[in-house]
């Protein structure tokens, strides 16, 4: 359907199919914080681009609404993206393989210098806790009912 928005249910989709966001972490991290005070940001998606160095941070909070206050984190350490592209809310979080989590916002407190990248997780987890190293690949993918 090239050229052509369409619909579903009535309504317009506004996202289609895109590529994953690839890279590899470059510095592992140990620590969680139950007091940390990261701001979910408003927007449901950034622009990233090749070669940025963005910040892994897992959350078991559920309340996840934009501007939402998240306390409970676990630090998972710091990626280098291997390709320019768009990282949605929603996105599943890969690294070496395993699905850890879902992109659940952004908190731009560091910005410009990186993003606190906010993964949704079903328990608090560290580098340490997953046993991450340097130079283990992570992706960003699109969920499987967005894609086309």
């Amino acid at each position: 359907m090239t050229g052509r928005m369409s619909r579903e249910g009535g309504a317009s989709r506004e996202d289609g199919a895109k590529r994953s966001v690839r890279g590899d972490l470059v510095k592992i991290l140990l620590h969680r914080r139950t007091d940390r005070g990261m701001t979910l940001e408003p927007h449901a998606s950034r622009c990233v681009r090749r070669g940025e160095v963005h910040e892994l941070v897992t959350t078991d909070q559920r309340e996840t609404r934009p501007g939402s206050r998240i306390d409970r984190v676990g630090f998972l350490g710091f990626v280098e993206l291997a390709c320019a592209g768009v990282i949605d809310r929603g996105d599943d979080v890969w690294i070496d393989g395993l699905c850890i989590g879902t992109v659940v916002g952004f908190d731009a407190c560091h910005f410009p210098n990186h993003y606190n990248i906010l993964i949704g997780t079903g328990r608090l987890v560290t580098g340490s806790d997953l046993e991450l190293c340097p130079e283990l690949p992570v992706a960003f993918t699109q969920v499987p009912s967005a894609q086309h």
